[in-house]
């Protein structure tokens, strides 16, 4: 029998009460280079941001969105990320998911509900450390994209999600090193680096609730 939306979500809160996978999920994904890389940003002095990982009803599956940020935005140009962003000063970390979730693909605040965190991600290459919210919305929501940061709105499954055939990997060469990077890859997208690492909680979650 397929649960229903409201059903996951009480499932999953009482799941994030509990200790959270963190690193072990983060190491799936992890990127392995061959030679060490070094940065001059700290977890320490990093900027705070935040994701939202937003569940909705489609049809007879259960979807959370993607994007695909465009050319224009300062960092990580073209990649498939959480919609989300940099914390504003006088707001809470989950403010920050809610409002950018709003601002990068129009959804109304009004219809989100949020379920708890997962662990926070540091980012070294940008210095940002990133807190996923896990939320959702009784039905599926309206969605408007904000073109100058979105290039792409997508939805996935968490059926898709629990696949394990998805995890892949391949050689790149990422800022001239050599590197084996993992990624899962959905039917219209790629997801590494950070959005991989927080999905990989995010599955590992899902994995421990045995009614899915």
């Amino acid at each position: 029998m397929q649960i229903k939306i409201n059903e996951l979500a009480s499932l999953i809160k009482e799941r994030l009460q509990k200790p959270l996978p963190g690193n072990d999920a983060h190491q799936i994904t992890r990127i392995k280079t061959k030679s060490e890389i070094t940065f001059s940003n700290t977890e320490e002095t990093a900027t705070p941001a935040a994701v939202l990982i937003l569940l909705f009803p489609s049809g007879n599956e259960i979807e959370f969105f993607l994007t695909k940020r465009t050319e224009d935005v300062e960092h990580h140009k073209g990649q498939i990320s959480l919609p989300g962003g940099l914390k504003e000063k006088d707001e809470s970390l989950k403010q920050t998911a809610i409002r950018e979730t709003k601002e990068e693909v129009g959804i109304d605040p009004n219809t989100i509900m949020i379920l708890g965190s997962l662990t926070p991600f540091f980012i070294p290459v940008t210095g940002y450390i990133v807190h996923p919210f896990i939320g959702w919305c009784k039905e599926k929501p309206l969605t408007q994209v904000h073109d100058v940061e979105v290039h792409q709105l997508f939805s996935v499954s968490i059926a898709g999600l629990l696949d394990e055939s998805i995890l892949k990997s391949e050689e790149w060469n990422i800022r001239g090193y050599d590197a084996i990077v993992p990624y899962y890859n959905f039917d219209k997208c790629k997801v590494w680096g950070a959005t991989a690492a927080m999905l990989s909680e995010f599955k590992s979650i899902l994995q421990d609730i045995s009614s899915i």
